[in-house]
């Protein structure tokens, strides 16, 4: 079983696509380098797997769930922590 399924994922910002056409797959128990220069579109793939944004074109399934219609399910069920997490320059 995949626990990631995605196909031709399409992110753009201001018309500029900053994902273009990303599929990829990994199976249950498969452990999976995301590697890539800054601004290459790291994050942004991650965040359209997680639900946290839309993809603009494509497709997919994360834990079984679709990641257009079942973003909130996804929420419940990922965890998310950036590499730098700005909460803490906030904290006294």
């Amino acid at each position: 079983m995949n626990v990631i399924e995605v196909h031709n994922l399409v992110k753009r910002y201001d018309g500029k696509a900053v994902v273009n056409d990303v599929s990829m797959s990994v199976a249950q128990g498969e452990i999976t380098g995301f590697l890539g220069p800054n601004g290459s579109g790291k994050t942004t793939t991650i965040r359209l797997m997680c639900g946290l944004l839309r993809a603009d074109q494509g497709e997919g399934q994360v834990l079984g769930y679709d990641i257009r219609v079942d973003a909130l399910k996804i929420k419940r069920e990922v965890g998310y922590m950036t590499q730098r997490f700005s909460f803490y320059d906030d904290l006294s």
